[in-house]
């Protein structure tokens, strides 16, 4: 039991710790940073679910990165939210009820 909690803490703190940062544009004194690729977009749309639960108490997590590369960051984005909900048209697989 306390391995399994130890576990699941662990993979909180490693989800939490991934999540898209703050806006570098808005601070121009900043380093600027390689835009985020459709890697990164892929990871973020992944954790999506938790980066927003985090979003809600912490005005310093972002559900999706405002410096991104467009069109990749876009994709990976979208591709990433559909495998963690699982949004590939499964449902219209199953047998229906009523015929």
């Amino acid at each position: 039991m306390k391995r399994t909690l130890l576990f699941i803490i662990l993979v909180g703190i490693v989800v939490v710790s991934c999540t898209p940062g703050p806006n570098y544009l808005e601070n121009p004194s900043s380093e600027l940073i390689e835009p985020a690729g459709f890697w990164l977009g892929l990871w973020h749309g992944f954790i999506s679910l938790f980066s927003f639960i985090i979003s809600l108490f912490s005005d310093n997590i972002s559900i999706y990165e405002i410096y991104n590369n467009g069109t990749w960051y876009n994709l990976g984005f979208l591709i990433g939210v559909s495998a963690f909900f699982g949004g590939s048209g499964g449902g219209a697989c199953k047998k229906s009820k009523w015929k």
